[in-house]
């Protein structure tokens, strides 16, 4: 059997593909830790999503592999609900198996019998995901491979052979009612050795322990030549009269018990101690019995406990691996299909190789600030592009207009793209990143050493050096908590510094001067360009839409001065 058999519908095995993790503030200023409490309560589930979502490959073949999952996953709603039903089994009976090992393993033989239930009950849910995955119009790579996976695992733990001897053991074991034990005895009468005799379908009758023991040693019939059990017994129950000799009898010599009914019920294990009056010692005398018949079948039952617990444990591990893939995917698919509903507009992401353009995105969104909406109808669209004379936008515009709402939502639609999941916009063209960096205004706690400009610079020279062509880079008022002279000098270099490594970068700023000048900026640089992206106003108001012009800069605060009379002229006539 293939122990290290692994699986994965989220991480296909190129040798090549390289991975880079987003950094926690990375994530944060996404606003993806918002999003994943968004998607589920289940605080597992929220640590799960956000590590694969925020495990980035710029790698276009697993984007692809990815959305073709999640595609048949979202528009097979059933075939969600089955999944998750069956995941709910597994997880159960994996987390009683774990709970309950150390009872269990006290219970010894009879924990066999428990292990027999639980992989019968785990056999009939892989039966379950393969008639569930069979009847269901799946048609990613990702989802077929899976279904050939669970079979090859079902072929290979031999489920189908085990499952029918579970069923003629479970059979025969029902119908157990007594143990026969045979004990060898010294001189002095002391056992010296037992051993299993046989087991029984019908319960041992009831006879004086005196008596027949006299008779048995005294009497020259009775005495028995040999070791073969010919069938003449007698059962010698326990006498309470005897007070604590008899369960003394029973710790030293092992004795004659009777098992009066059946190990499991309903897959659970259920106590057989034989029924005495309270103070006679037996209290223990199943587990007495378990130990001698543990002593006398160790290496068997061993053997089979590890058997059952090697195949049902690698298949059980397998699919167990599997199902938080599946889950993020059912997260999303059932979030996406929700909005969706309610008249959001989401579209599958496509690829390009136009050397020219790395993204062309229409009627985009933030998905974050859609969570807060009640209509669709008070969404504000966009209109964005990324190509060779817009690889770095420096962004302007009033406060509260928008700014870092288009700067997170772009850096949403790439990790959404690459995860698989459909983004929110009418269309989205893009070439996969092979890491998103963002550069948003750290805590005060975090600059109390270096203060806030050394800090901001300490952290924007650390991802620079980390960032790539194929790289996003957000940046959200770097360098702007020093003067205006000093931020722009900075902001300045570092934008030239942006373009000669070509990544893709939109700086949101107020320094609308930095805007201005990017005909300057760009005369330093070859094959890409940095442009003015402005978030527009209508007549002093905020449109929250963004467009590729020169900054407002001072016409817009003209507007709102003229808005709240406080221009020179309209001071002077308030006299």
């Amino acid at each position: 059997m293939k122990e290290n058999s692994r699986f994965s519908i989220l991480f296909p095995y190129y040798e090549d593909t390289k991975y880079k993790q987003l950094s926690d503030s990375a994530c944060h200023d996404l606003g993806l830790d918002i999003i994943c409490r968004e998607l589920t309560s289940d605080i597992k589930e929220q640590n799960l999503i956000m590590s694969i979502i925020s495990n980035m490959t710029s790698d276009p073949r697993v984007a692809v592999y990815r959305q073709k999952v999640f595609v048949d996953i979202l528009f097979l709603p059933d075939l969600r609900k089955q999944m998750s039903e069956l995941f709910e089994k597994i997880e159960f009976i994996r987390n009683f198996t774990g709970s309950h090992i150390e009872t269990d393993e006290k219970l010894g033989f009879w924990h066999l019998m428990h292990r027999l239930d639980e992989l019968n009950d785990y056999i009939k849910c892989v039966e379950a995901m393969r008639e569930c995955l069979s009847n269901a119009k799946i048609k990613s790579e990702g989802l077929l491979n899976f279904k050939k996976h669970i079979d090859e695992l079902y072929e290979e733990a031999c489920f189908a052979e085990m499952k029918k001897d579970i069923a003629e053991l479970k059979s025969k074991a029902s119908g157990i009612q007594s143990v026969t034990l045979g004990i060898n005895v010294n001189e002095r009468f002391e056992a010296v050795s037992m051993g299993l005799v046989s087991v029984n379908n019908k319960p041992f009758k009831k006879s004086n322990i005196v008596s027949n023991f006299a008779d048995a040693i005294t009497s020259k019939n009775k005495l028995h030549d040999g070791t073969d059990w010919d069938g003449d017994m007698h059962y010698h129950q326990i006498d309470k009269n005897n007070d604590h000799s008899v369960g003394k009898f029973i710790e030293n010599a092992g004795a004659y018990m009777a098992l009066r009914s059946t190990p499991f019920v309903d897959g659970r294990i259920r106590s057989t101690v034989v029924k005495t009056p309270d103070g006679d010692g037996t209290a223990n005398s199943t587990f007495y019995l378990d130990k001698v018949i543990n002593k006398m079948l160790d290496s068997l039952v061993k053997k089979l406990r590890d058997t059952l617990t090697r195949y049902s444990d690698i298949a059980i591990v397998n699919i167990s691996q599997i199902i938080p893939e599946f889950m993020y995917y059912i997260r999303f698919a059932e979030y996406i299909s929700k909005y969706m509903e309610k008249g959001f507009k989401f579209c599958k992401a496509q690829l390009t190789d136009d050397e020219n353009v790395s993204m062309d995105a229409k009627d985009l969104y933030n998905l974050k600030l859609a969570m807060n909406l009640r209509s669709s109808e008070d969404i504000i669209y966009n209109n964005l592009s990324f190509d060779n004379d817009h690889t770095i936008y420096i962004l302007t515009g009033a406060n509260r207009g928008g700014k870092t709402t288009i700067t997170q939502a772009i850096g949403l639609m790439f990790v959404l793209a690459q995860g698989g999941i459909f983004v929110p916009a009418s269309s989205f063209v893009y070439k996969p990143v092979d890491c998103i960096y963002t550069h948003f205004p750290a805590d005060e706690d975090k600059t109390m050493d270096l203060g806030r400009l050394g800090e901001e610079c300490v952290r924007f020279k650390s991802i620079y050096s980390e960032c790539t062509s194929d790289s996003l880079l957000l940046l959200n008022e770097t360098f702007s908590t020093t003067s205006f002279e000093e931020g722009f000098y900075i902001a300045k270099d570092s934008v030239k510094a942006l373009l000669k490594k070509q990544v893709r970068v939109i700086y949101n700023t107020h320094m609308h001067k930095l805007a201005a000048d990017v005909d300057e900026i760009n005369m330093e640089s070859e094959g890409v360009k940095a442009s003015s992206l402005i978030m527009k106003s209508d007549n002093g108001k905020r449109s929250f839409k963004v467009e590729v012009a020169s900054p407002e800069g001072l016409s817009y605060a003209k507007d709102i001065a003229e808005k709240y009379g406080v221009t020179y002229e309209m001071l002077i006539k308030s006299k």
